[in-house]
C-alpha cells in the first residue's frame, strides 16, 4: 500500500473514529437530541459549517511564539457553538464538512496534511467541551467542559505533532527534522529538539487558541442561539 493511500485510511479511520464515539456518547447521554436527517438539524449544521470553514481561511501567524507555518484561526468558534446546540456528532460533523468547504476556496499546501490536524485537534476541543455540556446543561458545565477541551486540545495537538505532524511536514518538503526545530530555536532559544519545540512553541499556540474560541463561545452562544438555532 503506498503512502497515499495509507493517508486516506488514517483519514477516514480518524473521522469515523471520532464519529463513533460521539455517537456512542449521545445514545446514551442525550436523550433530547434532534434526528441527524430532521431539516433543523442539516441546516444547523450546514450554516455552521459554513461559518467555520471561511473563518478557517482568516489565519494569523504568532511569529514571535511558532515558525509561520503555525498560524492561528477561530473556526473552532462556530463549530463549539453547534455542538453545544445539538450534540457531538454535530460538532464532529461541522468540524468535517469546514474542512471540505475551506478545501472549495483554498487548496491544501501540506497536501492535506495540515487539514487532517486541524479536524484532529479541533474535535479535541469540541468533542470533551459537548460531552460535558450535554451531561447536564449548565453554563457550570459550559465552563467545565471548555475549560478541559481546552487542555484536552493542547495536550493531544503537542503529541500529535511530536508524533505525526513534524515528521510528516519535514519529510514533505524534504527537509530534515533538524530544520524544522532550527526554525523554532531562531524564535525561541529554549527550542533545542522536538520536545522543546512542542512544549515551547505547539503547546502555548493551541492553549492560547483554546482559550480564546472558549471565551467567545461562551459570550455569543446566547447571543446566537435566538437567530442560529431557534427550533420550529
Amino acid at each position: 500500500m503506498n503512502a497515499t493511500a495509507q493517508f486516506i485510511l488514517i483519514c477516514f479511520a480518524v473521522v469515523g473514529g471520532l464519529l463513533l464515539l460521539a455517537g456512542l456518547f449521545e445514545h446514551f447521554f442525550c436523550r433530547d437530541r434532534l434526528r441527524l436527517s430532521s431539516p433543523k438539524y442539516i441546516t444547523t449544521v450546514a450554516i455552521s459549517a459554513a461559518l467555520a470553514g471561511v473563518l478557517m481561511l482568516i489565519e494569523i501567524p504568532l511569529v514571535f511564539l511558532a515558525p509561520s507555518f503555525y498560524k492561528l484561526d477561530l473556526s473552532e468558534l462556530p463549530v463549539l457553538i453547534c455542538s453545544f446546540y445539538l450534540g457531538p456528532v454535530a460538532g464532529v460533523l461541522t468540524e468535517f464538512l469546514k474542512i471540505l468547504i475551506k478545501l472549495l476556496f483554498k487548496a491544501s499546501s501540506t497536501a492535506f496534511v495540515g487539514e487532517l490536524a486541524n479536524f484532529a485537534v479541533g474535535c479535541a476541543l469540541v468533542l470533551p467541551a459537548s460531552m460535558i455540556y450535554h451531561a447536564k446543561r449548565t453554563r457550570g458545565t459550559a465552563i467545565l467542559g471548555l475549560a478541559v477541551g481546552t487542555v484536552v486540545m493542547t495536550v493531544f495537538g503537542s503529541l500529535f505533532n511530536a508524533v505525526y505532524l513534524l515528521p510528516a511536514f519535514a519529510e514533505m518538503f524534504h527537509m530534515p527534522l533538524e530544520a524544522l526545530v532550527d526554525m523554532g530555536t531562531q524564535i525561541n532559544s529554549g527550542i533545542t529538539g522536538v520536545s522543546s519545540f512542542v512544549l515551547l512553541a505547539v503547546a502555548p499556540l493551541n492553549l492560547i487558541k483554546g482559550l480564546v474560541v472558549s471565551l467567545l463561545s461562551l459570550l455569543l452562544y446566547k447571543r446566537v442561539q435566538p437567530i442560529m438555532f431557534k427550533r420550529s
